[in-house]
């Protein structure tokens, strides 16, 4: 296999282990991100005059058949590639010969990555945001089904101010809303197309236009100046996983509530069987073992951001083989909350509320009765504070 800084040197089998880690196979996933950027980039270079147009029409052909064979599965990035940008180039000089050797210039694989990682971003960041909706939607469908349900609302965990069903899952909805209206501003330094900065130099002697390729890309602009590119690494990526920790925390709030509510002691809710588990040894145990992961894998989101953040803050300007290790925390991020946002909507269809269990404590409208009182009488409304807490503990 030949990689694409191969100067004919032997390389320590334990160096390609340690320096490829996992990082191949999540390359692996960025190959349709990979052949855009590079389809964009050959184009580029033909409308520039560095490519011919047989290189190019024998290239496009090339990328076609190489992104339906993965896409088939029928091939994938082995730690022999060492990485995805190595496999793609290799398959494709298989294919074309000397065309597929020009494309890589006025190119680095630090702008290539990077180009590749800000298009599945910006899929990958519309997908959270619909599922944030579909959830935001099931909270809606549940409040629906319980229009007069009363519910207490609780500070310090104590019974404080009369709710319902209904202001609980708003409340809910309208944070996830915002969470996913949060996502959609992660496309501001999403949008910013890497490709042309190469390894953050720019390509000196080459003359590569950086707007051709936006363009194909559909980028909003062109990342300048190109030392800026490298210095941004991690940002975007850890924007979106500032996010995703945002929504994931909200969710993980949501299912603790509904665990709460589901033990005896509380009864509120009542939740099906299929979305529930049982115990080895309790017969008559159904645990809320869906609930308590959603609740749980909040948690690794924050991990997720927190390792991404660290990998770059002490680096000093330009491309380090650090940056590498921001991909693993961003795509396990994303996957986390993927799989939360796809269980939920279900989930949340089936729990029931049931009034029969809800008792909400006499006391609970005493800051009714003390606003009814300046509005009644006019009194200032520590008087009526007082006024209404003696009532309720004559001993105070």
């Amino acid at each position: 296999m030949t990689r694409l800084w191969d100067k004919g040197a032997p390389l320590d089998r334990r160096v390609l282990e340690f320096t490829a880690g996992e990082d191949f196979a999540l390359d692996d996933r960025l190959v349709p991100y990979d052949i855009a950027g590079s389809v964009a980039h050959a184009r580029m270079l033909h409308a520039t005059g560095l490519l011919s147009d047989d290189d190019l029409k024998s290239i496009l052909e090339a990328f076609d058949e190489i992104a339906a064979a993965h896409a088939r599965g029928d091939w994938h990035v082995t730690l022999d590639d060492e990485d995805g940008q190595t496999a793609l180039e290799n398959l494709l000089t298989q294919r074309t010969g000397n065309a597929g050797a020009r494309i890589h210039a006025g190119r680095s694989r630090n702008d290539q990555v990077l180009t590749a990682v800000r298009l599945y971003l910006r899929d990958a960041v519309e997908t959270l945001r619909e599922g944030a909706m579909a959830v935001a939607d099931a909270l809606d469908e549940l409040a629906a089904r319980h229009p007069d349900v009363a519910l207490p609302g609780y500070t310090h965990l104590q019974q404080a101010m009369p709710s319902s069903v209904a202001l609980w899952a708003g409340g809910f909805a309208a944070e996830i809303r915002d969470d996913a209206d949060g996502l959609r501003h992660t496309h501001r330094r999403i949008g910013k197309s890497p490709l042309g900065s190469a390894a953050g130099y720019g390509t000196p002697g080459l003359p590569v236009s950086r707007e051709v390729t936006r363009e194909q890309l559909g980028f909003a602009t062109v990342h300048e100046p190109v030392t800026a590119v490298q210095l941004s690494r991690g940002k975007a990526e850890s924007h979106v996983l500032f996010e995703i920790t945002l929504l994931m925390q909200d969710l993980g709030r949501l299912a603790a509530d509904l665990c709460l509510y589901y033990t005896q002691e509380f009864a509120f809710v009542a939740l099906p069987a299929e979305f529930t588990t049982g115990s080895s040894i309790m017969p008559q145990k159904r645990n809320p073992d869906v609930f308590e992961l959603v609740r749980g894998r909040s948690t690794t989101a924050l991990a997720c951001l927190v390792e991404a953040l660290s990998v770059y803050s002490r680096l000093t300007s330009g491309y380090h083989r650090d940056l590498q290790l921001i991909k693993a925390p961003l795509m396990r991020g994303i996957d986390v909350c993927g799989q939360v946002l796809g269980i939920l909507p279900a989930a949340l269809a089936g729990v029931r509320f049931r009034p029969e269990k809800i008792r909400l404590d006499p006391a609970i409208h005493a800051a009714q009765r003390a606003n009814e009182l300046v509005v009644r009488e006019g009194v200032p409304f520590r008087e009526a504070y007082r006024r209404v807490g003696a009532e309720l503990d004559p001993g105070k």
